[in-house]
């Protein structure tokens, strides 16, 4: 049994031909098939659609009535498989890709640019936040986020670079309350905590001598979602912070922060992209992530 669209296909060729061989050789089948085909709906519809002489082919009543209303039909679906297709293949549409605030601010505008410059017909909507964002409820085409070994079985992902941390305080935090020297030493500290910290308030720290990891429950005498402000109110005196190196560096190299126990590593997280589960990725959003590995991957952030 064929399918319905097959069905209309072949009536459509005959009757635009009036002529079941010639419908056939424009479909590229044998007329046998179309015979059979157009017979099926015909029987489907419970209706004669077709008047069959040895010289012509005509239409009847019925037939020229449900003609004129699915030609526009399968003409419109023709035109979705194609305008489907492009959406595959070319660069055009809208782009909605999700990001931390703080990354956003620091490194997205580099791979931005050069998505911008290369793709001028692609409408590209960007939303910063640091709230975990779930791509498939809330329609976004793509996220970045910087996070350990990715859970999420829904979505496919790709790592696209490492993303080194480090416990940072201003020497003057640490004039007031001593430089810890051993990750035990943290818990007599306060400590300015990211919120969504995957072990809630127990900070991961292994040895990069003998590989031991020891878990430190810290003190958070605040909490926040956005890395900024936690490395801002470092800088002022108020905790020790564990922060990606890529909001540190300033602030180290100038000397109003201090890296602690560089010894002791956290658990790697990764700059990732986070896709809906796709088995070939658009033109446009393939291109994003083509420029954002371009200019980020490979070296740490």
């Amino acid at each position: 049994m064929t399918g319905h669209a097959e069905q209309i296909t072949a009536f459509l060729a005959v009757a635009a031909e009036h002529s079941f061989a010639r419908a056939a050789k424009s479909l590229g089948v044998a007329p046998s098939s179309v015979t059979r085909t157009v017979s099926e709906l015909e029987a489907r519809l419970g209706v004669q659609l077709l008047v069959r002489t040895t010289r012509r082919v005509s239409l009847t009543q019925a037939g020229t009535a449900f003609r004129a209303q699915v030609e526009p039909l399968m003409a419109g679906l023709a035109q979705a498989q194609n305008d489907v297709r492009a959406f595959q293949t070319t660069l055009t549409g809208t782009l909605r890709v999700s990001a931390p605030l703080s990354f956003g601010l620091h490194r997205l505008s580099a791979p931005l640019i050069s998505f911008r410059d290369a793709t001028p017909d692609v409408d590209l909507q960007i939303s910063l936040t640091d709230r975990f964002v779930d791509i498939l409820t809330e329609d976004f085409d793509m996220a970045l986020r910087i996070s350990g070994a990715p859970s999420d079985l829904s979505t496919i992902w790709r790592k696209i670079a490492p993303v080194p941390r480090s416990l940072v305080a201003s020497p003057n935090y640490l004039t007031q309350h001593g430089t810890p020297q051993t990750p035990g030493d943290l818990t007599a500290h306060t400590a300015l905590a990211y919120t969504h910290l995957a072990n809630g308030n127990v900070w991961q720290l292994t040895s990069a001598a003998s590989g031991l990891t020891e878990p430190v429950r810290i003190k958070a005498g605040l909490t926040c979602d956005n890395g900024d402000l936690l490395a801002q109110l470092a800088q002022a005196d108020q905790g020790i912070a564990l922060l990606p190196d890529f909001l540190l560096r300033d602030a180290i190299a100038s000397g109003d922060l201090v890296r602690l126990l560089p010894g002791w590593n956290p658990p790697e997280i990764w700059l990732t992209a986070f896709f809906p589960p796709y088995r070939r990725l658009p033109a446009a959003l393939d291109r994003f992530t083509a420029c954002v590995v371009t200019a980020l991957g490979g070296t740490p952030l």
